[in-house]
């Protein structure tokens, strides 16, 4: 089953809690400045990720979905297979 996973760069303020509790390094903080004026996290190696949402639990802006792909319905989201 795919899955999309999603990071809403204008809800993350870059706090790195989602970087430093993956499993598989999967996360990195962007150089890029977000709307906000932060640095937001972004997943820098998709095809690591086990879908095991502990970004997802450890994000305190819920920045970061990860759903079942038929339940996807967002434009901009990153899909982990």
């Amino acid at each position: 089953m795919a899955y999309c996973y999603t990071i809403d760069s204008d809800l993350c303020k870059g706090c790195g809690l989602c970087v430093s509790v993956c499993p598989k390094d999967v996360l990195e903080i962007s150089n890029e400045i977000n709307t906000k004026g932060y640095y937001p996290a972004y997943q820098a190696r998709a095809q690591d990720c086990i879908r095991c949402t502990m970004c997802c639990i450890m994000c305190p802006d819920v920045a970061i979905t990860i759903v079942k792909k038929d339940e996807c319905g967002q434009p901009n989201m990153v899909e982990a297979k």
